[in-house]
């Protein structure tokens, strides 16, 4: 079962965790990328996100690539949109295997695979009242 959505609502990780629930598994490794109070020895007091209408899709499809590996019996990641708080999580993913070396490497597969393709850009509001936006094209 893959689970890929892009979405304003808040994201709990738990529940990413039991949407990969399987009997098969002995292990389930999820990740959350929470939102931090600093960046680059700045302050931070917010985060707002931004997605490309294709957004939903690219997260399906790389979500649908790790999937593809035999070890996997299930994932569920979301990323969320919208305005974000210092400690919301932005990043949600769980992954089940058979071993946990195998969801370990494939969780972490998974995060960087999103990070480094999901066109989802950042607004970083810093304590000093500056912004910028981050990973813009």
């Amino acid at each position: 079962m893959i689970t890929a959505v892009v979405t304003a609502e808040v994201l709990d990780v738990t529940e990413h965790e039991r949407a990969v629930e399987n009997r098969a598994a002995g292990a389930v490794v999820s990740f959350a990328g929470v939102v931090r109070d600093h960046d680059g020895g700045r302050g931070v007091l917010e985060l707002e996100y931004e997605g490309h209408p294709s957004a939903g899709e690219i997260l399906a499809e790389i979500a649908a690539e790790i999937g593809a590996d035999p070890a996997v019996h299930a994932i569920a990641v979301s990323h969320r949109v919208g305005r974000l708080e210092i400690g919301d999580v932005a990043l949600a993913a769980a992954v089940s295997t058979a071993h946990r070396a195998e969801a370990f490497a494939l969780c972490a597969r998974l995060v960087d695979e999103v990070k480094a393709r999901l066109p989802i850009w950042k607004r970083q509001v810093f304590t000093d009242g500056s912004e910028e936006w981050v990973n813009c094209p």
